[in-house]
């Protein structure tokens, strides 16, 4: 009698879950998935980026320039780019056309981070560096560091000598 109840039971049971399920609407259908066009070109997948350095991230930078005792930030970018973009607090700056010239003032003792706008000629200058013996880690971008939320130095140009006159002179005023 037992085993007829607790069967009688099970199947009650089992009856109600299937009569409930089938009165339950159905669950909204996700949406069709949207055909997605080309991939936009990050510092992750620039197909142009083409060089034997390491394209660093911004958490990979911070991580090097979190000991700059080992660390050379090389700034390969001209002056009107360094005051239009903004930079890192603390880099040697050797423009593009320079470095061949300048070896001998890059420190042989540093790991090197080369820097540019969009990593593209500091990876060249990287790879330049890596053939000459020069212990290089990576290159960045600015801009592709700013992307990622990191923030720049912006470096203000100096005042020239006629806006320094001008701001000198006491105002007259009749």
């Amino acid at each position: 009698m037992q085993k007829y109840l607790l069967v009688t039971a099970l199947a009650a049971a089992l009856t109600a879950n299937i009569s409930l399920a089938a009165d339950a609407t159905p669950p909204a259908a996700a949406p069709a998935p949207v055909a997605a066009g080309p991939a936009p070109v990050t510092p992750a997948n620039d197909p142009a980026y083409t060089y034997k350095t390491l394209r660093l991230n911004r958490a990979a930078f911070d991580s090097l320039a979190s000991r700059p005792e080992q660390l050379l930030v090389l700034d390969i970018r001209r002056p009107d780019e360094l005051i239009k973009f903004g930079g890192f607090p603390v880099y040697l700056s050797v423009q593009t056309a320079d470095v061949q010239r300048s070896l001998g003032s890059i420190p042989r003792d540093r790991l090197i981070v080369v820097v540019s706008n969009r990593a593209h000629r500091a990876g060249a200058v990287g790879d330049l560096l890596s053939g000459y013996g020069f212990h290089v880690v990576g290159a960045i971008g600015v801009r592709d560091y700013e992307d990622e939320g990191g923030t720049l130095t912006k470096i203000a140009p100096p005042a020239s000598p006629a806006q320094t006159a001008a701001a000198a002179a006491p105002s007259q005023q009749k």
